[in-house]
């Protein structure tokens, strides 16, 4: 099929860092070999994880990574990132530091978001939302060098490569695909297209 099928039935859950809640780790990796003592103990240069929020209050801090949410299920939140107030709806990636103070509102009652973090200057992240309708297929690829993630948001989309069979997709399962060959998409439904990146600047 051209990548590795994670299941969310398999997620590891973890504690949210100020104890607010859990998230769901997806995966993780790192885009180079560690470079300092500190870095070495630090657990992931990126990581995608689905995590639920079903209340008012802050997010936890993460200094040095940049973050991309994407609400997947219910209305939507009131973000204050460092004072400034942002509208998150659904299935609309939010870009923000993790080093600013932020702080959740729910607009109508909890919600799921796909939570990416990337630390800066190791790891670049883009997230764009794919729809693919049942009339024609969809195709997703990465550069060499980038890891490829779907996780598909919806019900309904079945994934293969050029030549294998085609794999069908729980709704927020993941394909983590790498290196050359696109991956198809089919049916009807919509993913979360996550490209990862080196983001190192020597």
């Amino acid at each position: 099929m051209g990548g590795d099928v994670l299941r969310w039935r398999d997620y590891r859950s973890v504690p949210w860092r100020n104890g607010g809640g859990l998230t769901r780790e997806v995966t993780s990796g790192r885009v180079q070999v560690p470079l300092t003592s500190e870095e070495l103990a630090d657990s992931f240069d990126w990581r995608v994880s689905v995590a639920d929020v079903d209340a008012d209050g802050p997010f936890s801090p993460f200094a040095g990574i940049d973050r991309v949410i994407t609400l997947v299920e219910g209305e939507g939140m009131l973000l204050t990132v460092d004072g400034t107030r942002h509208e998150v709806g659904p299935l609309n990636p939010f870009a923000f530091s993790g080093d600013a103070v932020t702080d959740c509102r729910l607009v109508a009652g909890a919600v799921r978001n796909v939570n990416v973090m990337t630390r800066r200057g190791r790891a670049k992240a883009d997230v764009r939302i794919v729809r693919v309708a049942a009339a024609e297929a969809a195709e997703m690829a990465c550069a060499t060098g980038e890891t490829l993630l779907v996780v598909a948001a919806t019900e309904g989309i079945a994934v293969g490569g050029p030549d294998g069979p085609e794999t069908p997709l729980g709704r927020l399962d993941c394909v983590r695909h790498q290196g050359p060959g696109p991956l198809t998409l089919r049916g009807d439904g919509t993913v979360a297209g996550i490209r990862i990146r080196s983001g190192a600047t020597h």
